[in-house]
Parts: C-alpha cells; structure tokens; sequence
C-alpha cells in the first residue's frame, strides 16, 4: 500500500507546484482569456495529442461541445484526430508527422484557437501543427512538461507542468483543462 500512497502524494506535490506558480496562474487566465474571446466571436477550438494525450484532448473538447456544468448551447470545438480514416489515410500516404498539419491547413481560420497536448512539447506532428496554425492567424495554447520542448517557442500561450514523468503531467494537464472548460462556460453563459 505504500507504493500508492507514494503515487497520490506525487500527484499532489505537482499540483501544488502549479497552486503556487503565480506566473502559470496568469497564464491559464490568459488561455481562458483566448478562448472565451475565440468562441465570442463565433472561432472554433480544436485540440490535438497522442496517446493518452489524445485521449485528454478528446475529453477536453467534449467539454465544450457537450457541457460542463451548465445545461448550455453546444460550444464548436472537437478533436482533430477523431476522423480515423483521416488519420490512417494521411499516416500511410504522407506522415505520421503530419496528421494534425494538414487538418490545420485544411479546415482552421485565422481566429480560431488550437491547443496542443505533448508531455514532452517535442511531438512532431503537434509541433507541425502549430507552425501551420502561425502561419494562418490561429491561436496556439501548448500544454507540456517541465521545459516545454520544441513548442516552447510556438506557442502563444505555454502551460508547462513543472514535471518530467508523463502520468503526473498528464493529471495536471486535464486539472488545467478542467479550470479551462469551467471558467470559459461561466464566462459566456453566466
């Protein structure tokens, strides 16, 4: 049993981390501050991880376009990998690396908001994805790990978990995308 102790303590010790980082407070404020502004002026939120990441940003944009607290209108967001044979289509033909690029490409406009999850920031198809989303006006919100890897510098907003080991970010990044998903819908519809 005290190996699972030892787990939720660690979990609770990052969280902690984040609870008194004044800056990354500001920072989630300021994402909410984006969001909230994108899906007031009719903008679209996409997300986009792999893995358990993709997981999380699948539950993420569910929040927005379901509900999260209130009984609401339905708010335009998804998941850019839920299009398996998409995904399959262009992983064979192109690039795993460039999945999420070509949607961005594809069917993103300036205005809209697109928040990328990568415990390491070095992903490449996210980090293709947000050199799409530069050139094209759009928002990028980057959840991390510790150093932000290579979507430090490409993201308009870096919200890095100040941690190393990839389930304790992970925790953080959906706790982080849970005050995201509450503040925005309190935001709009009060």
């Amino acid at each position: 049993m005290s190996i699972i102790k030892k787990l939720i303590d660690d979990s609770i010790s990052v969280k902690q981390k984040l609870s008194e980082d004044e800056q990354l407070i500001a920072l989630i404020e300021k994402a909410v501050d984006v969001v909230t502004e994108a899906f007031n002026k009719g903008k679209r939120v996409w997300f986009c991880g792999n893995g358990g990441s993709a997981a999380d940003a699948q539950h993420l944009s569910a929040e927005f376009s379901g509900r999260f607290y209130k009984n609401r209108r339905a708010l335009p967001s998804e998941a850019l990998h839920c299009n398996t044979s998409y995904m399959t289509a262009v992983a064979n033909d192109y690039s795993y690396d460039v999945i999420y690029a070509r949607l961005v490409d594809g069917i993103c406009e300036e205005g809209d908001v697109l928040i990328g999850l990568s415990t390491s920031g070095n992903s490449a198809n996210i980090v293709n994805a947000f050199e799409t989303a530069r050139g094209k006006g759009i928002h990028t919100i980057g959840l991390t790990g510790e150093n932000g890897g290579r979507m430090r510098e490409l993201s308009d907003i870096l919200l890095n978990v100040p941690s190393t080991v990839t389930p304790r970010i992970q925790e953080s990044h959906i706790l982080i995308g849970h005050i995201i998903c509450e503040l925005v819908e309190e935001r709009i519809f009060g």
